[in-house]
């Protein structure tokens, strides 16, 4: 037999956790000697530690590990518990590797503070255009908040002007403006520019997107996930420059391949000078 420190450092365990297993019933020592109170081990017991050291690491609960060991648990409910554990630990690796690209734009943002070349920017008219559209509601204005909507949306309006027959005769565009009531939730407008005799119906809007007179314009070559660093450059510029913003910018999406690292999008931001009245 193995006192509880040989078996601890055999089975690559502390002697607490031991300790902690044979209070929970999910590792009994062999022999307790009823005079001292040392706990022995066997040899044997090391491959029901084993199991429970790789099921622990798997992260079930103890109570699910000595079920498991004991046989409580059926092959088929253990297979059900597995698969539940996969989807548990890809929903993690999402959320971290979301997460970590936030972290990422963070970085790039306090990297590139002051870096924007004043050539980068074009102050411009845009022209009004005439776009069938679909919109819906994001919690804020923050980029991961802004994708999960509007990505859907695109994808629901193009195969909506498919159905219908449109075609579009530009690259898309999405646009901003406040809902209502307080909370920081803004409206978000997907859309596609169609022919001037193009009229909506119940499964899309067409309106005219109205001109703007002055907008400062930035080519934004990433991912929009990753596009904070570009506008808040575009907006250390807009007030460098003597201007003040109006509005939200639009998104006109020059380019959109299936790597959204690859994407070329031009941000549109009307802007006045400062010292106008709004």
């Amino acid at each position: 037999m193995f006192t509880i420190g040989d078996f601890a450092r055999h089975g690559r365990v502390s002697v607490r956790m031991l300790r902690h297993y044979d209070a929970v019933g999910l590792l009994r020592p062999a022999h307790v000697d009823p005079f001292s109170g040392y706990r022995f081990y066997e040899a044997g017991q090391l491959a029901r530690l084993n199991r429970v050291i790789a099921l622990k690491d798997l992260g079930f609960t103890l109570q699910q590990v000595r079920a498991i060991v004991d046989e409580q648990v059926g092959a088929e409910e253990l297979r059900g518990m597995l698969r539940l554990r996969r989807a548990e630990l890809e929903a993690a690796v999402a959320a971290s590797t979301a997460r970590l690209g936030q972290v990422e734009a963070r970085l790039r943002t306090i990297e590139s503070e002051g870096r924007m070349n004043a050539n980068d920017v074009v102050v411009k008219r845009i022209p009004a255009v005439r776009v069938a559209e679909l919109s819906a509601t994001a919690a804020s204005y923050e980029p991961q908040d802004i994708g999960p909507v509007a990505g859907p949306l695109f994808q629901e309006l193009c195969r909506r002007l498919e159905a219908a027959g449109v075609e579009p005769t530009g690259p898309a565009i999405a646009s901003y403006e406040d809902a209502p009531g307080a909370g920081g939730a803004v409206v978000v407008h997907a859309a596609l520019p169609v022919a001037a005799d193009v009229r909506g119906g119940p499964d899309f809007r067409v309106v005219d997107l109205p001109a703007v007179e002055s907008a400062a314009t930035v080519v934004h070559r990433g991912a929009m996930d990753d596009v904070l660093p570009t506008a808040q450059a575009l907006a250390r510029w807009i007030e460098a420059g003597g201007h003040r913003s109006t509005g939200y910018a639009r998104e006109l999406y020059l380019e959109c391949p299936q790597d959204p690292r690859q994407w070329v999008t031009e941000l549109q931001e009307p802007i006045e000078p400062a010292g106008t009245d709004g």
